[in-house]
């Protein structure tokens, strides 16, 4: 008997919706084709709902399953995030409700200040809940760059040269941290056409609120100008702090361009590669404050 997830889940996670939903049928899947994981739009009778899993490696569900678990509840309810109606860890399975809306990535609204302002809010709505600060971030930060870089690449050797020097020679210092989404861009954004979503939030984690700021620095803010102003005018301030942006952004491109290249994401490794190339354009400032000062 044909399954109905088509295989695409292990027998456990299929057999495990089955028991939840009765007769689970498969309308879409919306999978990425990045690693193992699987996105699928599943119906059972007028219920629509989000079946996200993977296998037993992955670690990205992990993390999200811990976001909605404790974090994105202010988002859900607002109506800016999905709400969690299942998880299990040890099964790397979550199902949630099902949001309207198509991906933002590649459409007009990619660069529509008005998405940007509202993408800034929600932004803002997860950064507030918490933050903490943490004596150990940047060490570890830099100690997972370098990590990246002794992977298998396509960076220019003297572009390693270069990160790899700036890295051993910054001063990691304490930094505030709060629960960040880690990959904060119109891929990672839902729209209805008036409202703006956030789905994935498999790289959650507690970092300083800039590192989320990365991505859109250096793609869809240089190419329209009054973006990063709607953005910053919904998230309500700027959390960058000149001493340590670039390092920020030098730690987030090592891992994207790596990472990326890693499972044969071609466009994802060239914004990676963006990424070094802006954050090698001046040196880091010379470091100076302390804490509250370095988010």
């Amino acid at each position: 008997m044909a399954r109905w997830d088509a295989g695409r889940l292990s027998q456990q996670q299929a057999e495990l919706v089955s028991s939840l939903f009765g007769a689970p049928e498969l309308i879409a899947d919306l999978s990425w084709g990045q690693m193992d994981t699987k996105v699928l739009h599943v119906r059972d009778g007028g219920t629509h709902v989000i079946v996200k899993a993977a296998g037993p490696e992955n670690h990205h569900i992990g993390r999200e399953i811990t976001a909605h678990s404790s974090w994105t509840r202010p988002l859900v309810s607002q109506g800016r995030a999905a709400r969690l109606m299942y998880s299990r860890r040890e099964l790397n399975l979550l199902v949630f409700d099902y949001l309207d809306g198509t991906l933002v990535e590649d459409t007009r609204l990619e660069l529509d200040e008005d998405t940007h302002a509202q993408a800034g809010k929600i932004l803002k709505t997860l950064h507030s809940q918490e933050l903490r600060v943490d004596d150990e971030y940047e060490a570890a930060a830099t100690a997972k760059a370098l990590s990246w870089l002794d992977r298998e690449h396509r960076i220019d050797q003297e572009v390693e040269g270069e990160v790899r020097r700036r890295l051993a020679e910054y001063r990691p210092r304490p930094r505030e941290v709060v629960p960040t989404h880690g990959d904060w861009q119109p891929r990672n954004w839902l729209s209805d056409g008036t409202a703006v979503r956030a789905i994935d939030f498999g790289r959650f984690g507690f970092r300083p609120a800039a590192t989320d700021f990365c991505r859109l620095a250096v793609q869809q803010w240089q190419q329209r100008p009054g973006l990063e102003a709607a953005f910053l005018a919904g998230y309500g301030d700027d959390t960058r702090n000149k001493d340590v942006w670039r390092i920020d952004l030098l730690r987030e491109a090592v891992g994207t361009a790596v990472w990326a290249y890693l499972i044969g994401d071609e466009r994802f490794e060239s914004q990676g590669h963006r990424m070094l190339h802006q954050a090698l354009q001046e040196e880091p400032a010379p470091v100076r404050g302390g804490a509250g000062s370095s988010v």
